[in-house]
């Protein structure tokens, strides 16, 4: 990959390699949202409750390759949906560069560093997975 492609490239010029780096690993979208209303009432919630895939340690899909047979809602982020995805986090790459914002300092392809998004802090802390969730208002967090 070339050096710091993500500014000289839009998202939509990004070839397979580039478009999985801005992946900085925290989780953050496998986490369980709950939705509420409908159209300019609808309000999304946070949770801590993780997709039963999601590494609660590591932040990584536990089954990458096969998360879409394995979690029947997990949808797949690509380059023509991104605007549908308005609830990623306000920390995500694809978010950021799609609002036309630098990357953070702590994102892996500045820091060069794995572990720089735990050691900002920007994964969740007490995931719980859904399977062992009964009420999920009860793991409603603030907002991402």
């Amino acid at each position: 990959m070339k050096e710091r492609f993500w500014q000289t490239k839009s998202l939509l010029e990004m070839n397979d390699q580039e478009w999985e780096a801005l992946c900085d690993g925290c989780g953050l979208c496998c986490y369980r949202k709950i939705l509420d209303g409908y159209g300019k009432h609808e309000r999304i919630y946070f949770t801590r409750i993780a997709c039963n895939q999601l590494d609660l340690t590591s932040g990584k899909c536990c089954n990458y390759p096969r998360r879409f047979e394995l979690e029947e809602d997990c949808t797949k982020l690509t380059k023509q949906n991104l605007p549908d995805f308005s609830w990623l986090p306000k920390t995500c790459a694809y978010r950021l560069l799609y609002e036309n914002k630098p990357l953070f300092d702590w994102h892996p392809l500045i820091s060069r560093d794995p572990n720089s998004v735990k050691l900002a802090g920007i994964p969740i802390q007490n995931g719980i997975h859904e399977a062992d969730v009964i009420e999920w208002f009860d793991h409603v967090i603030e907002d991402l």
